[in-house]
């Protein structure tokens, strides 16, 4: 039970009489923290800017993509499921994505993940991280639909736990997008697997802190790809024939959930009878009504198109029951064959009273400000430098997409490791799609930390050579409860809302996630960023040629704090987060596409975590070509100590490749708009070498060091 005194009080002052069993159980799904965002909506509006379209009500966000065609976009998480089960509850979280994007009446085309583990070299780490990708990897090789990028991450607030978000991207005619309309007399059809005791309360368990939790297996859900796939294949036949009236997909709360919604948004009413469902074995009416099993759909049809739905079902032997009729009385009424066992006002079920949580700010923060005191030696720079490049954070991610189907579909243009991974629409453009998250930045400072992650994946688009079109996001906070907590989850999504406005970037999709906690105690505040962008021709960072000019563009800053070089090699978040000049960060846009555009760069990528050093090695490694690098000749706002040149890790700026024959143009253009630049080494070598006052501080073999580091988590996971 998961209803407040309080929240008891008020449905029954709403209903003028005790609640049966299975009311009380649809409310406690539907009222859940996970379900209703009780502790959240308000806050939600300013960033809830508009859809492209103009076509509300659907699950996924929906932007036009020129030629009649839309792309759909969802992000979701299964942390709970995954931290317990973690191949069956990182497989059901991409059923969970897959069936939102089918809810518009688009085809899935491509999955990203963003992962988040404990410390890597913990037994228990290692066990959930494995079993987290083979879960992903099944299920999406299974369904035919490729992985193509996503981002992974290692920090000891993760450990027992996992953060698991998936992305999914859809694509589909605008003029087959499900309408969502239904009439009084529309039949109501379960559409898919059986429904069984598995889930059952995964909503309330989603919605509370693991280490309270005493049995969970009841709460996992079982995921089958094989029958997400016909379900896939029926929908979209369906939606071709434009069958379809309504769809919701069956995620949490179940039965509940889904007709409450369903109802609320078509300003309808729902009749269902619980006998009428396929079930697994025999289920009282809660049971059924709140089963989170998986790969289930919620449709609403003309009984007139019964007949050709069958065959269609048939065709492809996947089960469907009628459920239920629309009518316009604006109730959910659920019977159990001739027997009434809930009736509910619509508007009661999907909007509960909201909590107006107190917040205040933490009290490590004001500590972590200051820097830790900390020494270095020039001498000690190549082993600080191989130490970064080889850790766990900042190494090569090849082991995780090795096992992913990236290729399927051939859609796949730029396949994962690069800035953002990029798919061919049939309009014949490229979409591009990034996702990054930054928790040591967000720990340290919440407001800019998140306006970090949100820059960092803008600029990964506009090194792909695509113009930004939106942006799906995931808070991920511990207990709302605790004011700290909740005063955190308010700086991060002030820092989404001020971002958004200012470069004009629409929200289409969201998703907060609160009760992230175990023994242990909380996670760092872990705000997720996805951005979509689409060109017409994207762009080849792998060309970069013998005597190329490394150039760069902005300004090195001492933002040390929450660091990979402090975390690493100090053990320390403390220090002075990365901000985003705004103004900074829009010029340096503008003037990279406007090069890119003008095909002057042969490579290029931003500089992130691990600073400049970790940019410019990820260029040679990439391109299998050495460099010589001035430190000296780095831009910086101050006299920094070169440790602070090396590894800041300050936000809007970019390292290329620029060919000599292209430079004086660049030169031009950079000059004429203001920006900050200089012209900082020569690709001519088979080493990776950075000079101070004309003495090597770093020198490696660009080689030996590719292969480090393309090697590092594949020998943690022997």
């Amino acid at each position: 039970m998961t209803l407040t005194k309080n929240e008891l009080s008020y449905i029954i002052n709403r209903i003028h009489r005790d609640m049966t069993s299975t009311e009380s159980h649809i409310l406690n799904a539907e009222w859940s923290e996970h379900c209703s965002y009780k502790s959240s909506k308000q806050h939600l509006k300013p960033l809830q800017t508009y859809n492209l379209t103009s076509i509300v009500g659907h699950d996924s966000g929906i932007i036009e993509v020129g030629d009649g065609y839309v792309i759909t976009a969802h992000i979701e998480s299964h942390n709970h499921p995954s931290s317990i089960e973690p191949f069956g509850g990182a497989s059901t979280g991409i059923g969970g994505v897959v069936r939102d994007i089918l809810s518009s009446g688009t085809r899935p085309i491509a999955l990203l993940d963003g992962l988040r583990f404990g410390n890597v070299e913990n037994a228990n780490t290692k066990w959930i991280f494995k079993n987290v990708v083979s879960g992903i990897s099944h299920y999406g090789n299974c369904i035919g639909v490729p992985t193509i990028g996503g981002e992974l991450e290692f920090d000891e607030c993760y450990n027992d736990y996992a953060l698991v978000d998936v992305m999914c991207i859809g694509l589909g005619k605008k003029k087959s997008l499900i309408k969502n309309r239904a009439k009084s007399g529309d039949l109501v059809i379960l559409l898919g697997n059986f429904t069984g005791m598995d889930g059952i309360g995964g909503s309330q368990f989603a919605s509370d802190s693991l280490r309270s939790q005493d049995d969970t297996t009841s709460a996992i859900q079982i995921p089958n790809p094989f029958i997400k796939k016909l379900i896939i294949e029926v929908i979209m036949e369906l939606v071709n024939h434009n069958y379809i009236k309504a769809m919701k997909d069956l995620g949490g709360g179940g039965l509940s959930c889904a007709i409450s919604e369903i109802a609320e948004s078509l300003s309808i009413g729902i009749t269902v009878d619980v006998d009428k469902i396929h079930t697994k074995q025999k289920m009282t009416p809660e049971e059924i009504m709140t089963s989170e099993s998986q790969e289930r759909m919620l449709l609403i049809i003309d009984k007139k198109k019964l007949q050709k739905i069958h065959q269609i079902c048939k065709k492809f032997d996947l089960l469907y029951s009628i459920i239920g009729h629309v009518t316009w009385e604006k109730k959910i009424i659920v019977a159990n064959k001739y027997h009434v066992v809930a009736n509910l006002p619509i508007d009661l079920v999907v909007h509960p009273p909201l909590i107006d949580r107190e917040s205040s700010i933490p009290r490590y923060i004001m500590k972590l400000k200051k820097e830790k005191k900390y020494s270095f030696s020039y001498s000690d720079l190549t082993k600080i430098f191989a130490k970064l490049i080889v850790s766990p954070n900042l190494a090569n991610k090849n082991w995780v997409y090795n096992q992913y189907d990236y290729e399927v579909g051939l859609r796949t243009v730029v396949k994962p490791g690069y800035d953002a991974a990029v798919l061919k629409l049939d309009n014949k453009k490229y979409l591009s799609v990034s996702m990054d998250g930054n928790p040591k930045h967000c720990y340290l400072d919440p407001y800019y930390g998140t306006l970090g992650c949100f820059d960092e994946a803008c600029r990964n688009i506009i090194c792909s050579g695509s113009k930004l079109i939106g942006m799906v996001n995931h808070l991920q906070f511990g207990n709302p409860e605790n004011k700290e907590i909740f005063w955190s989850f308010l700086k991060s999504l002030y820092g989404l809302i001020d971002y958004s406005k200012n470069f004009h970037i629409p929200c289409i999709g969201g998703k907060v996630s609160f009760y992230n906690e175990t023994a242990h105690g909380q996670i760092k505040p872990s705000p997720v960023i996805s951005m979509i962008g689409i060109s017409d021709h994207p762009f080849n960072t792998l060309q970069i040629q013998n005597n190329d000019n490394l150039v760069i563009i902005g300004e090195t800053k001492d933002e040390l704090g929450g660091s990979e070089y402090f975390y690493q090699i100090f053990d320390s978040y403390a220090g002075k987060c990365p901000q985003v000049d705004f103004k900074a960060s829009k010029l340096h846009m503008m003037v990279v596409t406007k090069l890119l555009k003008n095909s002057l760069v042969n490579s290029i990528t931003d500089c992130s975590k691990g600073g400049i050093a970790m940019a410019i090695s990820k260029l040679c490694m990439l391109n299998k070509i050495g460099c010589i690098v001035n430190v000296d000749q780095i831009p910086s706002t101050l006299k920094l100590q070169i440790d602070k040149i090396l590894f800041s890790e300050s936000h809007s700026r970019y390292i290329m490749a620029v060919p000599d024959n292209k430079l004086t143009k660049i030169i031009s253009i950079l000059r004429s708009n203001n920006v900050i630049f200089n012209l900082i080494g020569k690709f001519n070598t088979d080493k990776l070498i950075f000079k101070h006052s004309n003495n090597e501080i770093i020198k490696i073999n660009i080689h030996t060091l590719y292969k480090k580091w393309m090697s590092t988590i594949n020998e943690l996971m022997i």
